[in-house]
């Protein structure tokens, strides 16, 4: 018989998981067990993950010394990385090998068995970035192989740029504000490459539920199918060769995923009365999908598909938040006990937003 929990005693493990109780040591733990986290709001997505979360700007600085990436990762947007495990995600993003398509070899002008030579140029022109985009078109000129791929890079067509960052060959320069810049991912001493696709592919499933447990394979379908277009035969593989590192689990009579070795964890957890703000688009949100009633009620999946700021009650969206003035407006009615919590994590919201801030309910 599979053992039972509460669907908030799974929840309650999972805001621990994700450093949302207790807090992580640095950016790079948080976007480690997240996977990758938008580029928008992911100041305030991580440092409300921080045990010490510090001054404003530590994304930023993060980013600077390399302790993270940024690059196109998960449904096509901009997101960060940890520098030692994006690789995983990118290889399962370029398995796809979009530039093989007959439609971009027409397009672009390049056959398959070009791209070694072309990404070769394009990592050699930012070796030591990180450079403007022009710097890699001035490098296709040159060798005039590629020439007519130039106004590519020199007026930045982000699609065209994806197959690299996939590939391992360019990131984002660090800056989020300012003109666009690329470099090599090297950049980031903790940088690990691109796995094999067959080493990837489990791994990525491992690392999902154990930060987004307890999970089902459609939970990763709309996780690393629809937001990294891993494919749904590969992945049914991929949960087959980890499946016997599982262990089912009945909550609340609906049956789902952890990993064996979290198991005991999550069945001696205790929930308590939390009420977190998040930013828009947040994992929270985004990792388990705005589809699983568990977090997002279906009243609720507007606004977060929308990007409005949950506010989070013992797991679930219970309505969203925004600053207005000096204080914090909530849309949702909060009982007493939530009420009290809900005033601690406004006063903990001033403090990395480095202002007083008051509570406001409806």
């Amino acid at each position: 018989m599979a053992p039972t929990l509460t669907r908030r005693q799974a929840l309650a493990w999972r805001l621990g998981r994700q450093h949302l109780v207790g807090g992580a040591s640095g950016p790079a733990e948080v976007v480690r067990t997240l996977a990758a986290v938008s580029v928008f709001g992911s100041d305030l997505a991580v440092r409300r993950r921080l045990a010490s979360p510090g001054e404003p700007g530590e994304v930023q600085r993060a980013l600077r010394d390399g302790r993270l990436v940024r690059t196109f990762s998960f449904r096509g947007s901009v997101q960060v990385m940890a520098p030692e495990t994006a690789g995983a995600y990118l290889a399962l993003r370029a398995a796809g090998r979009q530039w093989e398509l007959r439609s971009w070899v027409e397009h672009y002008r390049v056959r398959p068995e070009e791209w070694p030579d072309l990404r070769e140029v394009v990592r050699g022109a930012v070796a030591d970035g990180p450079v403007v985009p022009q710097a890699v078109a001035d490098a296709l000129t040159a060798g005039r192989r590629f020439a007519h791929l130039a106004p590519q890079f020199a007026e930045p067509n982000p699609t065209f740029l994806k197959p690299f960052a996939w590939q391992g060959d360019i990131v984002l320069g660090p800056e989020l504000d300012g003109p666009l810049t690329l470099q090599s991912p090297a950049a980031s001493p903790a940088w690990a490459g691109i796995p094999p696709l067959d080493m990837a592919g489990p791994r990525a499933v491992l690392d999902y539920l154990r930060a987004y447990g307890p999970a089902t394979p459609a939970h990763l379908d709309d996780w690393l199918g629809g937001g990294l277009s891993a494919g749904r035969a590969r992945l049914r593989r991929w949960w087959a060769e980890v499946e016997p590192g599982l262990v089912e689990v009945d909550v609340e009579g609906e049956r789902r995923w952890l990993v064996a070795d979290d198991a005991d964890e999550v069945a001696g957890t205790r929930p308590a009365t939390r009420v977190v703000l998040l930013p828009g688009k947040d994992d929270w949100v985004m990792g388990p999908g705005t589809k699983d009633t568990w977090v997002v009620p279906p009243e609720q999946r507007t606004a977060m598909t929308r990007g409005a700021a949950p506010v989070v009650v013992d797991g679930v969206v219970a309505g969203t938040w925004r600053v207005h003035g000096d204080g914090v407006e909530l849309t949702c009615h909060l009982v007493d006990a939530d009420l009290a919590a809900a005033r601690a994590e406004v006063s903990l919201l001033g403090g990395l937003l480095g202002r007083d801030l008051s509570l406001r309910t409806p």
